[in-house]
C-alpha cells in the first residue's frame, strides 16, 4: 500500500475502509446504540466510567462563568457533571456537540428530565470542523469520542482553534493497560465477553465488537500526548486510571 493509499484509508474496528466512509459507518454504530448508550458504557467499563468522568471534571475544576465545549457529548454525562459544579444560574454554560443526531436527541431528553436546558445548547456537528469561532470557549472536553474520529490530528487542531488563550483541553479515552496481570484479562473481556454481553443485553454484538476493536487501534498514552502537542497545545500531561484501562490527557492553549 502506498503512502497516498494509506492517507485515503482508515480503520473501522479491524477493517480498513476508505476515509470518506468511516464517518458514516461510525454514525451507524452510534445510531444503533443511542437508546442504550448508558447501558453500553456500563457494560464496557463495568460501571467504572462514572468515576472516570468524575476524575475528568475534578481536573477541569469548573467554575462560573466558564463556557465548556463538550465534543462527542453523547447523552450528556460530562455536561451534566459540569453544570453541577458551574450552574447556569451563576453563568456556567455547555455547548454539547455530537456528530450523531440520535445521540444528541437522547442527550436533550435527559437534559429536559433534569431541568437543565437553560444551561446547555445542543449541536449536531463534526469534531474535525467545529461550528464555533476562534477562541470561543474556556474549556474543551471529549470523553470516549476521539478514537472514533476519522482524522484525529484535524480534531485536535480544531480543539486548539476554538479554545481561548489559557483555555483547558481534556480528553478521556480508553488506552493500553499497564498493570501487570490485568492486560490479559482485559483483552479477554473486550474480545470475547463484551460482544457476547452486547448480543444478550442489547440484541446486537456488532457495535460492541467495533468499539472493542477501536480501543485496540487507538495510540498508547505517550503517542497520543505527542499528537496533542503536535496540534499546538502545551503543557501536556497524562494520568492513567484503573491500571491504564483509560488515560486522561490534559493540555492548554498557550
Amino acid at each position: 500500500m502506498t503512502a497516498e493509499q494509506e492517507d485515503d484509508t482508515a480503520f473501522f474496528g479491524d477493517r480498513v475502509v476508505p476515509k470518506a466512509a468511516k464517518a458514516g459507518l461510525v454514525h451507524g454504530v452510534f445510531a444503533k446504540v443511542a437508546p442504550r448508550y448508558d447501558l453500553m458504557n456500563d457494560l464496557m467499563s463495568m460501571g467504572i466510567h462514572r468515576l472516570w468522568k468524575t476524575a475528568l471534571i475534578d481536573w477541569l475544576n469548573p467554575r462560573p462563568p466558564m463556557r465548556l465545549l463538550d465534543v462527542a457529548g453523547g447523552t450528556g454525562d460530562i455536561a451534566f457533571r459540569f453544570l453541577e459544579r458551574a450552574p447556569a444560574a451563576k453563568g456556567g454554560r455547555v455547548d454539547l456537540l455530537d456528530i450523531n443526531e440520535e445521540m444528541v436527541r437522547v442527550g436533550r431528553e435527559r437534559a429536559i428530565d433534569r431541568g437543565l436546558l437553560g444551561g446547555i445548547s445542543f449541536t449536531v456537528g463534526d469534531a474535525e470542523k467545529l461550528p464555533f469561532a476562534d477562541g470561543a470557549v474556556d474549556a474543551y472536553t471529549i470523553a470516549f469520542g476521539i478514537r472514533n474520529v476519522t482524522d484525529i490530528p484535524a480534531a485536535l487542531r480544531e480543539a486548539r482553534r476554538v479554545l481561548r488563550p489559557g483555555g483547558h483541553f481534556l480528553c478521556l479515552e480508553f488506552s493500553r493497560v499497564t498493570q501487570p496481570g490485568l492486560a490479559g484479562l482485559y483483552d479477554l473481556y473486550s474480545r470475547s465477553i463484551l460482544p457476547g454481553l452486547g448480543a444478550v443485553v442489547a440484541g446486537d454484538a456488532g457495535p460492541y465488537r467495533y468499539l472493542a476493536e477501536s480501543i485496540r487501534r487507538f495510540p498508547d498514552a505517550e503517542t497520543f500526548a505527542e499528537m496533542i502537542a503536535g496540534a499546538g497545545l502545551g503543557n501536556v500531561r497524562v494520568r492513567r486510571l484503573s491500571g491504564g484501562i483509560v488515560a486522561l490527557h490534559s493540555a492548554w492553549r498557550i
